[in-house]
Order: C-alpha cells, then sequence, then structure tokens
C-alpha cells in the first residue's frame, strides 16, 4: 500500500462545503460516541458498529443536511470511533495507559475519508475521487475540486481521505501498488543515529543534523509570546493561534522532506542497512528531549524501513548496547575507551578512531557478524 497526497485548491463555496461535511461529520462522531456511553451506563453493553450503521438512515430522516455527506463518509465516522474502542479496549488488556476515546472538538477534527473509491468489478472509478481531464476531482456534493497532481498515481486506488492542515487541503489517496525493487548493490552499512551529527555511516559518511526547530526557535518564541497576549475567545486570538501553528507546520514538513531524501539515498546504495534499535520514546523524554524530537529519530527509521521494503532491501535494528565503548579492531569494550564525543581511543590495543565512525561499524558488525551482506555476498567494511 502506498500513499500518494495532492494539494487542493477549493473555491470559496466548495471549501464552505468542505467546512460543512467536516463539521457534520465531528458531530456524527460525538453523538455516535455519546450513544455508545449511555447504553453502556443504562444496560451494561455498548453500541455495535453495526449497530450504528443501520441507524444512518434514521439520523438522515431526522436531520436532512447529512443527506449533503455522501454515505461512504458517515460510515467511515462510525468506523473510525469503533477503530478507537477496538484500541482501547486492548490497551486496557495489555495494561498499559489506555485513553478512553474522546469528544472531538473543532481543533481535533481535520479530516473525512471515502471508503471506497475504484470498483474492481469494472476496473474503474467508483465515483468519489474520480481524477478528471481537467486535472480536477471529483467529490460528491461539492463540485469538481482542481487538484495539483505534481506526480502520477500508481496502481489501484483503496480509499480517498480529504485532509485540512492550517488553511490547506489535501487529498490522500492509498493506492495498492506494486513493489519496485532495485538492483543489487552488493553494499551493506551500518548506521550511529545522533544529535550532533544526524546519522554516521560504517563508510565513514557524515551527515550533518539540520537543526530545523533550533534555527526556527526564534521566530517561534516572538509568535508564541504574541499569542498568549491576545484574549481568549478573540479573532485576533485564533489568527495567532494559526501563526503559531503554520510554523510549527512548516518544521514538520522541512523534517519530513529531510528524512525522505536521508532515507532514499541509503535505499538506493545498500542492500542491507542495520541501525540501532533505540528506545526513542523513552529517550524523548530525557535532558536531550528537544534535541531528539527535533532530529526525529523515529519518523527517519519509519521512512526508512517502508522504503527498503518496497525496493527489496533489508533493514535491521540491533541492540544498541556498548556499541559506544566497544573498539571495532579488537572487541574490547570499556567505558573508557570513549574519551570525549568524537575521539575514541582503545585502551587494549591502542586503536583510534572517530566515536561515531567506531559505533557505526559496531552495529554493522552485530547485523552481519559473518561478513556477509545481506544477500549472503561478502561485502567490504572499511
Amino acid at each position: 500500500m502506498r500513499a500518494f497526497r495532492y494539494r487542493l485548491y477549493p473555491t470559496k463555496a466548495q471549501e464552505t462545503a468542505l467546512l460543512d461535511t467536516l463539521r457534520l461529520t465531528r458531530e456524527l462522531y460525538n453523538a455516535a460516541l455519546q450513544e455508545r456511553r449511555d447504553a453502556y451506563r443504562k444496560v451494561g453493553r455498548s453500541v455495535s458498529v453495526y449497530e450504528q450503521m443501520r441507524s444512518l438512515p434514521e439520523v438522515k430522516a431526522v436531520r436532512p443536511e447529512f443527506k449533503r455527506v455522501h454515505a461512504h463518509v458517515l460510515q467511515g465516522v462510525v468506523t473510525q470511533l469503533d477503530r478507537a474502542f477496538q484500541g482501547f479496549f486492548r490497551r486496557v488488556k495489555q495494561g498499559v495507559t489506555a485513553g478512553y476515546p474522546r469528544f472531538k472538538g473543532q481543533d481535533r477534527w481535520n479530516s473525512f475519508a471515502f471508503k471506497q473509491v475504484w470498483d474492481n468489478s469494472r476496473n474503474t472509478w467508483f465515483g468519489p475521487g474520480k481524477v478528471l481531464d481537467t486535472g480536477r476531482i471529483y467529490l460528491p456534493n461539492i463540485g469538481n475540486v482542481r487538484m495539483k497532481m505534481h506526480r502520477p498515481m500508481e496502481g489501484k486506488p483503496k480509499t480517498l481521505t480529504i485532509k485540512k492542515e492550517g488553511n490547506e487541503w489535501y487529498a490522500v489517496y492509498v493506492c495498492d501498488a506494486p513493489t519496485r525493487p532495485l538492483p543489487d548493490t552488493g553494499s551493506a552499512v551500518g548506521l550511529d543515529l545522533g544529535t550532533a551529527h544526524f546519522l554516521i555511516t560504517s563508510d565513514g559518511e557524515f551527515v550533518d543534523n539540520p537543526r530545523f526547530l533550533q534555527s526556527t526557535l526564534k521566530k517561534l518564541r516572538v509568535a508564541q509570546r504574541s499569542l498568549s497576549r491576545k484574549k481568549r475567545g478573540s479573532k485576533r486570538r485564533r489568527k495567532a493561534k494559526q501563526h503559531v501553528a503554520s510554523i510549527h507546520r512548516k518544521v514538520a514538513q522541512q523534517r519530513l522532506d529531510f528524512h525522505h531524501k536521508a532515507a532514499r539515498t541509503l535505499v538506493n546504495h545498500h542492500d542491507l542497512i542495520a541501525h540501532e534499535d533505540l528506545n526513542v520514546k523513552g529517550m524523548g523524554q530525557g535532558n536531550l528531549a528537544r534535541s531528539i524530537h527535533d532530529v526525529g529519530w523515529g519518523q527517519f527509521l519509519n521512512l526508512l524501513s517502508l522504503k527498503a521494503a518496497d525496493a527489496g532491501r533489508r533493514v535491521i535494528g540491533v541492540d544498541p548496547r556498548f556499541t559506544s565503548q566497544r573498539c571495532h579492531a579488537c572487541g574490547h569494550t570499556e567505558k573508557a575507551n570513549r574519551r570525549s564525543q568524537a575521539m575514541f581511543v582503545c585502551v587494549s590495543c591502542g586503536h583510534e578512531a572517530n566515536a561515531d565512525h567506531n559505533a557505526a561499524k559496531n552495529v554493522l558488525g552485530r547485523a552481519v557478524p559473518s561478513g556477509l551482506n545481506g544477500r549472503g555476498q561478502p561485502h567490504a567494511v572499511v
């Protein structure tokens, strides 16, 4: 499955219809949640997803405005709520913090979805989300919305999600697309992730950490101070809040673009990629929380795994313990080996190297201890 995200440019009338759809779907979600809560309190059992779907025609009869919303969108709202409850009960069973499904405010509801856009029996568009020759897509009861299709869609589209981010609208197609295996390179690489450098490879390549959030902090502080001075509920506060959100959104988009490019470069050049299996969530709660969240290891490793699976590559996470204290040359492990942030000197054999480069070699050695790459072929370790 592969997602394709395109920018939408609705007219004012179309944007009004889109916002109206968001409002109605959010109202339906909250009403369905309230119905489940009330049913459990009265009779000791909740309402099933199928019972709530069967009651949708009754909702339309009482509230005619819901007729303007496509049936698949309404069914998707009920399904979304059911998945929230499934996740809640799963976490309760696992004994972790559960997080009961909560009501959605206006700022916490920014999308709606069409659960089916392709008719497999006729091998053509089902209707919603159909891409027209005029560079627009068809959305029922909304119209033909202009879309910038910056790259072609691959495979058969399964679902379509219309999403609002700030003042921008996007269409996200999830497609059943075939994999695209890349030719073998005969290369394997180990990665040491850091905050001083984004990553260091076992081949000796250093990728700098762009620090997108750090470079934007001054601008962000000014915007947040301005927001704090605005009166709650005022139009100026809402405008200031949107400005702060736009700064955060730009940082997130810059980081995502950087992660995509870094992951693509690694996947194109190596058959096997080894990295430390880090507890990113736990590390993000310590003294270096801001730096760790800024560098975004979790998002990068997720993208790396997805791109590798699509290209027929292998990504392996290894135990990160003592990779920084172990000498790659002789295998001696001692805390004193790590002389500083940048220097590694083995107290046993005297081997000297950059500390991060030495750790990256250890990561690769743990992933491929036999000296073979991911396809059973010899590889050279620099």
